[in-house]
C-alpha cells in the first residue's frame, strides 16, 4: 500500500468511495461536479499553484494493483476565504447570596477562533480494507508530508471529529437546536456545508450565547462526544498529541481537537535517513517512510530498522516508494514508543 496525491484519473473511484461513506463526511459529498472541482484544486495545490488559504492536499491510499481504497486530506488553512464556525463551550455563572443560589451553566458561544489553522479532513477507508497498517498509514502519512513541507502549514493543526448520530443518521444535537433555525434534515444541512454552501450558517444561526440547559438531555450528553465509528481515529490522534480544547461542531457537537504542529509526535520525531535496501531483520518495527517529494509524493508503512544513519527496508518497500539505495527519505516509527 502507498499513499500518494490524488489525480484526475481517480475521480470515478472517489465517487464510489463517497457513496459508501454515509452521513458525517461532509468534505466528500457524492457529487461528481464538486469532487472533480476538488480534485482539480488538489492537483494545483501539489504543484504549488495556489495560496495557503486555498490549499487542499488530498491523498489516496492505493494498493499494489492500483486500486484506490481510501482518502485523507489536509487543508492548508481554514476560514481565510469563507467563515469557519465552531461553538466554544464556556461557562456562565449566576449567583445570589440573598437567595443562596449559585449556578454554573455550560454555554455555547459561536466563534471563529480556529481560523487560519491547518485541518486534517476527509479521512475514509473502505470497510473491506480496515486491516493491518492501512488505517494508520492513511491517517498518519499526512504528518510526514507536513513535516517535510513545514512552511506550507499553520502553527496549529485541527481535526473536526464526527459527532453522535443514530443508525438513521439523526443527530440529537441537531434535533434540539439546529432544526429550529434551519427547518431541514441534519443530512441536508451537512451536505450543503460539504459542497461549499456555508453562507446560510451565518444568516440563520443565532449570534447570542446559547445556554445548554435549554437543550434536550440527549443533546446535552452528546456535546464533545464522537460517533462510535470515530473512536479509533480519535484515539490515534490523541496518541499523536491532539487534545480537545472546548470547541465543537455547530451541527452535531462533535469535538474539534487540536495540536501545535511542531509537537505532533510524527512531525517532531521524524528524521531524514539514507535508504538502504536489504533485510530489515527480526528487530525491525513498522515505519512510515516518505520519498520527500511533493507532486510525486509516495508514503508507505513497512518494517524497517535504523542502522548507522540509514533506514534498512525490504526491496518491495523501496519499489513502492520508487527509490533506490542511497536516496534520502523522511521516516518515523508508525506508533509512539517504537
Amino acid at each position: 500500500m502507498i499513499v500518494r496525491p490524488v489525480r484526475s484519473a481517480d475521480l470515478s473511484a472517489l465517487i464510489e468511495l463517497a457513496r459508501s461513506t454515509g452521513a458525517g463526511l461532509t468534505t466528500l459529498p457524492a457529487n461528481e461536479a464538486r469532487l472533480a472541482q476538488r480534485v482539480g484544486c488538489a492537483e494545483k495545490t501539489f504543484r504549488g499553484e495556489v495560496e495557503r488559504a486555498d490549499a487542499d492536499y488530498l491523498f489516496v491510499l492505493e494498493d499494489d494493483d492500483g486500486r484506490v481504497l481510501g482518502i485523507s486530506a489536509v487543508a492548508g488553512a481554514v476560514g481565510l476565504r469563507e467563515p469557519w464556525y465552531n461553538y466554544r463551550v464556556g461557562l456562565t455563572v449566576t449567583a445570589s447570596q440573598e437567595l443562596d443560589i449559585h449556578r454554573q451553566i455550560p454555554t455555547l458561544f459561536m466563534a471563529n477562533d480556529l481560523t487560519g489553522n491547518s485541518e486534517l479532513c476527509s479521512l475514509f477507508l473502505h470497510a473491506d480494507h480496515r486491516t493491518g497498517f492501512n488505517g494508520r498509514l492513511l491517517s498518519k502519512a499526512r504528518f510526514l508530508f507536513i513535516a517535510e513541507f513545514r512552511e506550507l502549514f499553520g502553527s496549529k493543526v485541527i481535526a473536526e471529529m464526527r459527532g453522535m448520530s443514530d443508525e438513521r443518521g439523526r443527530s440529537p444535537f441537531w434535533e434540539s437546536l439546529g432544526r429550529h433555525f434551519f427547518k431541514m434534515e441534519f443530512s441536508q444541512a451537512d451536505y450543503l456545508t460539504g459542497v461549499g454552501n456555508k453562507a446560510f450558517i451565518a444568516e440563520l444561526m443565532p449570534k447570542f450565547p446559547l445556554y445548554t440547559c435549554f437543550l434536550s438531555e440527549d443533546a446535552r450528553t452528546v456535546i464533545g462526544r464522537v460517533h462510535p465509528d470515530t473512536e479509533p481515529a480519535l484515539t490515534m490522534l490523541k496518541a499523536e498529541g491532539f487534545s480537545y480544547q472546548g470547541y465543537v461542531d455547530i451541527f452535531d457537537a462533535g469535538p474539534a481537537i487540536e495540536a501545535e504542529t511542531a509537537k505532533i509526535r510524527a512531525v517532531r520525531d521524524s528524521q531524514q535517513l539514507v535508504l538502504a535496501i536489504g533485510t530489515p531483520g527480526d528487530d525491525a518495527v513498522p515505519y512510515l517512510v516518505h520519498n520527500r517529494k511533493r507532486y510525486d509524493c509516495r508514503i508507505t508503512a513497512a518494517p524497517a530498522r535504523v542502522a548507522a544513519g540509514t533506514l534498512v527496508v525490504a526491496p518491495q518497500t523501496a519499489k513502492r516508494l520508487r527509490l533506490s539505495a542511497g536516496d534520502v527519505v523522511r521516516a518515523v516509527p508508525l506508533a509512539a514508543g517504537s
